[in-house]
């Protein structure tokens, strides 16, 4: 007698993935975006400083006018200024105004690239808070992926080239990272309790808190704002200055910090930090092709050391609540 086909068995079909894997697929990708577009700060402000414009007066014009673009994100997520308060502020202090401030002010006493390698000592802090005061056990796996994404950005940034540190400016490049650690940990509170916070509120308002601290401190009034109706040169090349003004507003603050904040919802902290090391792997990639600012051998070995660090966290079992 034969079978039915109707009754027959069903033919195996391939598992889907289940939903926390395809909400950790989710969080890589806005982590992956938040990197590339935080990386293109540094291409879009060096032709404005190069034209005149302050470091400290282009950092606030990049947090205002992010500020202003998400005014209506502000005003529609109102309600949580009367929830999370003190989220807000922490973030804005921390996480727009705290890591902006901290990082200029050390690249006014130690080169960059030191600094940036110091900032990007953030991750491994977080890995060190998450374990030492939250009390949340961490992979091994996690642990090394930010070791080795450190070790790459040494490479990167070429450290063995400024070994001359001002005391005060690696204070001020540690205070940047320790703030970064504030970034992605009151990113994570913002999600937790029994008021949780959007995280596009999260972003407009502590772009638009970070835009009123960074306004005492950078005195915009005193910049020449008419710069911007003036060109910029990059790599050669004439264009607006309001061309990389604008692509630093809308690109590398807004959509970076939007998607930033979001990725911190569906990664845990210590694996979102290690993934924004890129960053520096894509300013570094960003400034050769826009600036004529080539890559060197170091820069290529630390680059993939930088990837390989950041695959082995995402990959690790960290711990979450």
């Amino acid at each position: 007698m034969s079978l039915d086909p109707r009754q027959a068995p069903p033919a195996d079909r391939p598992s889907e993935p289940s939903p926390a894997h395809r909400a950790a697929k989710l969080g890589l990708v806005l982590a992956l975006v938040s990197a590339v577009a935080f990386g293109g700060s540094g291409t879009a402000a060096k032709p404005l400083i190069e034209t005149g414009l302050s470091p400290t007066h282009t950092v606030w014009l990049r947090v205002a006018g992010a500020a202003l673009v998400l005014l209506p994100v502000a005003w529609k997520h109102r309600d949580a200024v009367r929830r999370r308060p003190g989220l807000l502020l922490g973030f804005g202090l921390l996480a727009v105004a705290g890591v902006q401030a901290c990082y200029f002010a050390a690249i006014s006493r130690i080169p960059v690239g030191v600094a940036l390698l110091i900032e990007y000592l953030g991750p491994p802090l977080l890995l060190g808070y998450v374990r030492l005061v939250q009390r949340r056990p961490v992979s091994r796996r996690a642990a090394a992926g930010a070791g080795v994404a450190v070790a790459g950005l040494a490479c990167v940034v070429e450290v063995w080239h400024g070994l001359s540190f001002d005391a005060l400016g690696v204070l001020f490049a540690l205070g940047a990272a320790c703030c970064q650690v504030g970034y992605f940990v009151l990113a994570d509170a913002g999600r937790e309790g029994d008021r949780p916070v959007d995280p596009l509120a999260v972003s407009a308002y502590g772009l638009l808190i970070g835009a009123i601290l960074l306004t005492a401190f950078t005195r915009p009034w005193d910049a020449d704002w008419s710069l911007l109706t003036r060109s910029v040169t990059m790599n050669g090349h004439q264009l607006p200055a309001l061309v990389p003004a604008l692509w630093m507003i809308l690109v590398a603050t807004v959509l970076a910090y939007l998607t930033g904040v979001a990725s911190v919802q569906y990664l845990s902290p210590p694996v979102a930090g290690v993934v924004a090391n890129l960053e520096a792997v894509v300013a570094t990639v960003l400034a050769w092709i826009l600036l004529g600012e080539h890559l060197g051998t170091p820069q290529l070995i630390g680059g993939t050391l930088v990837l390989a660090g950041a695959f082995a966290a995402q990959t690790a079992s960290t711990a979450k609540h």
